[in-house]
């Protein structure tokens, strides 16, 4: 019997509280939101590289221009997600993690769909530009509430020696939507020329988001409350307002959460948003002249993408055995390293156009890295915050990441480059891995903490 077993027991007459969702429905709860979550970002970052400064963003006299543009977007939707997080985290710690993540993935979904239906810029002008940037920040909107509430449908229901292996189930969501994503642009780029793809292509990603919604909401309407919020529930420990709670006697963890996740962030978009311009695009296009075609470069991170997986998996049963602080403090001194090696892999004078062998390097080193240093996320930070603020404290902390992490990456990688070279990139990411290193050593060691408290 673990202790969350034990405490029910003990704490509660009432044997509903003991009914757990199943292994397979929490994978399905958990992993399905987090998926959708990484398919729509990653549909729209590939869209705000390849398609976006032609449709909405249009500037042939400077394309670079047009790019920026387009790529600062992309940033909207992290501005939106604290205040997600924010809402979301409130009703989460109040009236469940089930309802409130039913209506995160709705809110998501629908944002996702309709930008699918948007006209362009030639056809609306401005107003279009308007309307893309309002369904961006409702999609950050639904997104504030998504990882926190999953990662605790997979936490809250997981054996106490196997918290962060339940807590990859909405990490492995991760890889799994950016597959899915890449594989649909591969796919509709296999058969399309660029004006097909301009015309309409663009289009289906953000159309077909909706099938993945349906089967979310299906999941989530019929799984059960986490047990553990039950228990607060009859404990009578469900707080009024949870985030005062948070602010008042939880900021330093909510700090911590921020600056644990913000490299993964970083890492995460380097890799699949930024290089992916950077090696399709000219140097007048805000490139770097590698010479590679937008589907080879997908198919690069298709396969890069399974590395990505494998490493979560690996790092959360590393993450169990011996400890999240160990398993970070590896990765934050692994990605020093790799910041200040990678650009020598992505520097056409040095390793040429075309090198496939360098650019698969730099991408399968930097997903391993990055499975491993976002794994033992989905355990480490909720296990910062108290059963009663865990929603809203793990939600603030990790959407504020996308901000200081996420949201401009991109756009700013996309600057530095042109402006200083691949290796200003390099720079950029080193001192991010070194706030983690910062956060991380701050920390205590969450693997044995009572998670019902």
């Amino acid at each position: 019997m673990t202790a969350v077993d034990k405490t029910v027991a003990e704490n509660s007459a009432n044997p509903a509280t003991l009914v757990r969702d199943s292994v397979k429905t929490v994978i399905a709860a958990s992993m399905v939101g987090t998926a959708i979550e990484f398919y729509d970002f990653y549909a729209y970052g590939t869209a705000a590289a390849n398609y976006f400064p032609h449709i909405f963003f249009s500037d042939k006299a400077n394309p670079t221009v047009a790019l920026l543009m387009s790529l600062l977007t992309f940033a909207i939707a992290f501005i939106a997600r604290p205040l997600g997080s924010l809402v979301f985290g409130h009703f989460g710690d109040r009236m469940g993690r089930k309802t409130t993540l039913v209506v995160s993935l709705m809110t998501m979904g629908i944002g996702t769909f309709l930008i699918g239906c948007l006209p362009t810029y030639n056809t609306w002008g401005i107003a279009a530009v308007a309307l893309l940037c309002l369904l961006r920040f409702v999609q950050g909107i639904g997104l504030g509430g998504e990882w926190s509430g999953a990662a605790l449908v997979a936490t809250e229901n997981a054996p106490e020696d196997k918290r962060a292996l339940y807590g990859s189930f909405p990490e492995l969501g991760a890889p799994i939507g950016f597959f899915l994503s890449n594989g649909t642009y591969f796919v509709l780029e296999s058969f399309n020329d660029s004006d097909a793809m301009l015309a309409w292509g663009w289009r289906v990603p953000f159309l077909l988001s909706a099938i993945l919604v349906i089967i979310g909401l299906v999941v989530r309407v019929h799984m059960e409350e986490t047990p553990i919020f039950r228990l607060a529930q009859e404990q009578k420990k469900v707080v009024k307002s949870p985030l005062t709670e948070v602010f008042r006697k939880s900021w330093k963890q909510v700090l911590q959460a921020t600056f644990l996740v913000a490299v993964t962030y970083t890492l995460f978009y380097t890799l699949a948003t930024w290089s992916l311009a950077w090696g399709t695009k000219e140097k007048g296009e805000g490139g770097g002249s590698l010479g590679f075609t937008n589907q080879e470069y997908l198919l690069m991170l298709m396969i890069a993408i399974c590395v990505f997986a494998a490493f979560i998996v690996i790092s959360c049963v590393n993450a169990d055995k011996f400890g999240r602080k160990r398993v970070i403090i590896t990765s934050s001194v692994l990605l020093v390293v790799f910041a200040a090696l990678f650009p020598f892999l992505l520097n056409g004078e040095i390793v040429g156009q075309r090198n496939f062998v360098a650019n698969m390097a730099f991408l399968c080193i930097g997903f391993a890295l990055m499975g491993t240093a976002f794994g033992p996320i989905g355990a480490f930070l909720p296990e910062l915050f108290d059963a009663n603020v865990r929603y809203s404290g793990s939600g603030i902390g990790y959407n504020l990441a996308a901000i200081v992490g996420a949201a401009f990456v991109p756009t700013i990688a996309t600057w530095l480059s042109s402006h200083w070279g691949v290796h200003s990139v390099g720079i950029y990411l080193g001192v991010m891995a070194l706030c983690c290193l910062v956060a991380v050593l701050s920390c205590h060691e969450t693997k044995n903490v009572d998670f019902t408290k």
